[in-house]
């Protein structure tokens, strides 16, 4: 399990990268700024049945309550959510419940997913409401992902920063990461960094520098076209 410090009582903070779970602007509205609006993905949902989201970095679980709470509210009723997520260093329950209870709104959904938050080396799989699925898969994310054929349909990348993890953003991870895409699958990310952008380029996306969340002047965020 992931040991973390807590910053002025409300920020998590890994040990292991010395590093924030989310930004302590507010990791909610970083959460929507980045992944939901980086991957545009209220426009997209209006036209879906079925979508999948995947992730590098399970974490508080902030990104899939925050993605069940959006989509609730905007797709259709009959519309299918499958949201797969990789994470190496769960964090302990009473962690999560603390960083989540920051969102009052959240509330009701992050009880359900915490009734679930059993970590025994295999990760966890839940069918969260009729039409939503997680399945996150416990463990270094560059094993587990060559095994996938997940033809995602957008990507949230979310490991810790590259300059602490680069393990994350390495160039076969990314190489995998477009792999599990499908012609017209998009990611989004905070990092600007300029290796990560290469990487991300090289796996077959198109690749453009919009505004950031908060004091983050720059993102990445971008679309895989045919190959």
């Amino acid at each position: 399990m992931s040991d973390i410090e807590w910053r002025d009582g409300t920020l998590p903070i890994s040990k292991h990268f010395d590093d924030p779970y989310y930004s302590k602007e507010d990791g909610r509205a970083e959460t929507a700024h980045v992944f939901i609006t980086g991957n545009n993905l209220p426009q997209r949902w209006n036209k879906s049945e079925h979508f999948t989201i995947a992730e590098l970095g399970f974490g508080t679980g902030l990104n899939f309550l925050e993605t069940v709470y959006q989509w609730q509210a905007l797709a259709d009723v009959t519309a299918r959510l499958n949201f797969i997520s990789f994470e190496a260093f769960p964090l302990k329950a009473e962690d999560a419940r603390t960083a989540l209870s920051s969102w009052p709104e959240l509330e009701i959904l992050a009880d359900c997913l915490l009734d679930f938050w059993h970590w025994d080396g295999t990760g966890l799989q839940i069918d969260f409401a009729p039409n939503i699925h997680l399945r996150v898969f416990e463990g270094d994310a560059n094993q587990a992902l060559p095994a996938q054929n997940l033809n995602a349909d957008a990507w949230y990348l979310d490991g810790f920063s590259p300059a602490k993890n680069p393990e994350l953003w390495n160039e076969n991870l990314i190489h995998e990461v477009g792999r599990n895409t499908r012609t017209g699958g998009t990611f989004a990310t905070y990092t600007s960094a300029g290796f990560v952008r290469r990487n991300l380029q090289a796996a077959g996306f198109e690749v453009s520098k919009v505004p950031g969340f908060g004091r983050k002047r720059e993102m990445l965020a971008g679309i895989k076209h045919a190959t």
